[in-house]
């Protein structure tokens, strides 16, 4: 394709987007999450509970629009941005379905899907079948932390990452490979020996996330380069030693090394940010609170940081009618703990509480546009059921399921403290949470879930009037 044929495809495209927004008929979906958070499975879950939801054996009953009977139908169709790679739906689907049944993999790219919701309008002059184009957009959790660093000279977030070394005894101690490079800010920019300890910097940014559970680690796509790797534009690492005392010269290893961290904020990060965040209209923040419980108070107190971080970088707002055509904002936000089937049903509420606690930063930003916001739990898939079995001679209600290894469980799970953690918390409890696969499923059916309806209610009814 020419030049002037790939800008005659994006000008159609945009001007297609334009008239959707104008008659208030696309609605573009952020499904935004840390790593691990199960990104991937809701989207996964999403789609296969709408494209069920007429079927006789669909749960969604606290969609209204479904449960009403005015929903007419979901299918796939072609999304818009055909430059952008699709979500691999078929793929996470096969994996769900498998035998054995596994996750979907983790997300690696940005992708996208798009729905065609047709459905029957309410109102005296609404016209007698509407139509919704929900667009979801996936992205991994890693390149989400790169979004903060738009804030930050290379100078100040130097700064940042020192002081999270003096705070965190046990991250500093992870970094005595790098840390103790301790090399002279004018010195000669040399390639090799720059490349190496780059290398064991990211090494460690890994063995803080492996060893450590925690997730703001940055630069994000030292974790997950995608085609960058091996890029000198991801050589780099933060400066914590002694400062230059006047302006580097040029050539010197701290002007290569700021110079690389302003070329990795414009390249990667600023395109990132202007391709795929720019035109979001609502958004799910999914939050693993079991992962972070489990992983004790630094990694509890570090994903609140980071979700914090993160939907700073978002724009939020209640815009008018030409807002919502030329510069769409956020303006509903709804923040999920997933993996509820992970905790009996008694305990959702205490999920629910630990969830508020760790986004309680963040919540505070979109209310702050006046943005509509909820919490709730759910599970995308469930993968446990509810029963009961004896220990110790003593009748119990648990969860059975199975656990990734293929061993049956049925096990009684860790209760979780109804106020949130404190310090007797903390020191009394060092137990983690079991992991299942999906249970074993039939394709012709939805997947079971908790709280789906809800979710969907939430994010696209209002659309559905």
């Amino acid at each position: 394709m020419s030049r002037v044929e790939d800008w005659i495809a994006r000008a159609s495209t945009q001007a297609a987007e334009l008239v959707d927004r104008a008659l208030d008929r696309q609605l573009r979906l952020a499904v935004t999450g840390l790593s691990q958070s199960g990104k991937t499975a809701f989207i996964t879950a999403l789609v296969n509970q709408l494209e069920h939801a007429c079927s006789p054996d669909a749960r969604l009953t606290l969609w209204k629009a479904c449960e009403r009977g005015r929903l007419l139908g979901v299918r796939r169709v072609p999304q818009v941005n055909a430059h952008i790679p699709s979500f691999a739906y078929e793929t996470a689907c096969a994996r769900l379905f498998g035998t054995p049944p596994a996750w979907p993999e983790s997300t690696r790219g940005v992708s996208e899907i798009r729905l065609e919701i047709r459905y029957r309008p309410t109102g005296r002059w609404a016209r007698d079948i509407g139509t919704l184009y929900l667009d979801i957009v996936d992205y991994p959790g890693e390149w989400l932390l790169d979004l903060p660093l738009l804030r930050w000279r290379y100078a100040e977030w130097s700064r940042e990452i020192a002081r999270t070394l003096d705070s965190s005894p046990r991250m500093a101690a992870l970094a005595a490979a790098w840390t103790q490079w301790s090399p002279a800010p004018d010195a000669p920019f040399d390639e090799q020996a720059v490349a190496r300890v780059a290398a064991v910097y990211t090494a460690w940014l890994r063995e803080c996330r492996e060893q450590l559970g925690l997730s703001l680690l940055q630069p994000g796509r030292f974790l997950l380069p995608g085609e960058y790797a091996g890029a000198p534009m991801l050589q780099f690492l933060p400066w914590i030693w002694d400062p230059p005392a006047g302006t580097p010269a040029d050539g010197s290893l701290y002007a290569t090394l700021e110079r690389r961290y302003e070329q990795y904020l414009q390249h990667l990060v600023r395109g990132f940010y202007r391709e795929h965040f720019a035109g979001f209209d609502r958004q799910i923040v999914l939050v693993d609170c079991l992962h972070a419980l489990e992983g004790g108070q630094e990694c509890f107190e570090d994903t609140g940081r980071a979700l914090q971080q993160i939907i700073r970088s978002f724009s939020y707002g209640q815009g008018n009618f030409l807002d919502r055509l030329f510069r769409p904002r956020i303006d509903r936000v709804l923040f999920a703990a997933s993996k509820a089937d992970h905790v009996l049903p008694e305990d959702h509420p205490h999920l629910v509480s630990l969830l508020q606690r760790l986004v309680r930063g963040s919540a505070d930003v979109s209310r702050f546009e006046g943005v509509p916001s909820d919490c709730m739990a759910l599970a995308s898939v469930s993968a446990t059921e509810v029963a009961r079995g004896r220990a110790q001679g003593e009748l119990l209600r648990g969860l059975r399921g199975t656990a990734l290894d293929g061993t049956p469980l049925l096990i009684h799970p860790q209760e979780l403290p109804p106020n949130g953690p404190d310090a007797h918390w903390w020191e009394a409890n060092g137990e983690g949470f079991d992991r299942f696969r999906p249970l074993v499923m039939e394709p012709s059916r939805p997947m079971p879930h908790i709280r789906m309806d809800a979710a969907i209610e939430f994010l696209i009814g209002d659309r559905l009037n």
